[in-house]
């Protein structure tokens, strides 16, 4: 039996990828790196931090900027994006053991060059954490980002990226389901009918837009400026929720979550902040913060999601400047997949 884990159970391990001067960061550079920082210090207070990153001195470089050493291995590979959420293993529970799912990835419909991002996995194999470890490579392309799992038998996610035949050309929604069902363990999809956030360029992205908090209840992106040019969209998604059923036949307990205020890059085009994108780690939530008083908001109803973690706000202004945010550049692994759970 397969089962797709929650990212609310028990956790070995995150991992990002970290930035360096020739990536898309480089004009912000410092400032990511800041925020990096920060999310690497929150990370390893709790648990291990695997840190991708080029080589030796890129190493020794990042060591500088983080104050907190222990619990973190690093891995030496090259990357197109630092967005890991969609290149990195998704692991599943087979009978008991945790296995890594090697998906495809074509640079988000191949809108950007993805090469090295398609061939980390195999690099990550080679790695301290990863050596000797069970994975299977499947073609089908998938990104993390796209789907999420309630830790039982249902999978969320939207039409527009999944159905994109930009990914899986030629793939009938049935077929595409039958690939959940059969990787993953899914026996329900919900497949939300949504369009993508302003700037997001994932073709909408799940974990943008809503997320499972536990079993029966799902955080989401919502908006009640009507005069906002999400309203129309993410109303839309907010009646499609309230339509969900849990396995036991009763609504889901839904929390909205506000849109910050508006932030726009250099040319003028709105970027994707929410707080949709938040991190679950081992008794923390790490949630987005834009420095705008929907901050507290958000962390308030997510707080009362997740009564038993510590809510941690982290500045991720610097990261849509990239179109992506906290759960974007991060991956987590289940226990009994990397060291010892903190």
């Amino acid at each position: 039996m397969t089962r797709f884990p929650a990212e609310w159970e028990k956790q070995s391990a995150v991992l990002i990828a970290w930035p360096h001067k020739t990536g898309d960061f480089s004009n912000r550079l410092d400032s990511v790196e800041q925020s990096y920082s920060v999310i690497a210090d929150t990370i390893t207070q709790y648990q291990k931090l695997i840190i991708v990153c080029l080589d030796d001195s890129h190493q020794h470089y990042i060591q500088t900027l983080i104050s907190n050493h222990d619990h973190i291995d690093f891995i030496h590979a090259t990357v197109n994006d630092i967005w890991v959420r969609d290149t990195v293993f998704l692991s599943v529970e087979q009978d008991g053991v945790i296995s890594h799912l090697n998906f495809l990835f074509n640079g988000w419909g191949e809108k950007y060059r993805h090469q090295n991002d398609n061939d980390l996995n195999h690099k990550l194999l080679n790695g301290k954490p990863f050596k000797g470890k069970a994975y299977k490579d499947i073609d089908f392309i998938l990104e993390g980002g796209s789907i999420e799992s309630d830790g039982i038998d249902t999978v969320l996610t939207t039409k527009q990226c999944l159905l994109n035949p930009n990914r899986n050309k030629g793939l009938t929604q049935q077929e595409i389901e039958q690939q959940l069902f059969q990787h993953l363990g899914a026996k329900r999809v919900f497949w939300l009918d949504q369009e993508n956030l302003s700037g997001d360029d994932t073709d909408a992205h799940i974990d943008t837009l809503a997320r499972f908090c536990s079993a029966n209840t799902i955080a989401y992106t919502s908006c009640e400026d009507a005069d906002d040019l999400h309203y129309t969209s993410l109303t839309h998604m907010e009646r499609q929720l309230q339509e969900l059923r849990t396995q036991a036949c009763d609504p889901y307990h839904l929390v909205p979550l506000p849109l910050p205020k508006p932030i726009f890059d250099e040319e003028g085009q709105q970027l994707p902040a929410n707080y949709a994108n938040f991190l679950i780690i081992n008794h923390a939530v790490m949630v987005p913060a834009y420095g705008d008083p929907m901050d507290e908001v958000a962390m308030q109803r997510l707080a009362d999601c997740f009564p038993q973690h510590e809510i941690i706000p982290i500045p991720c202004r610097p990261l849509v400047h990239q179109y992506g945010s906290l759960h974007c550049m991060t991956m987590q692994f289940p226990e009994g997949v990397v060291g010892v759970a903190g």
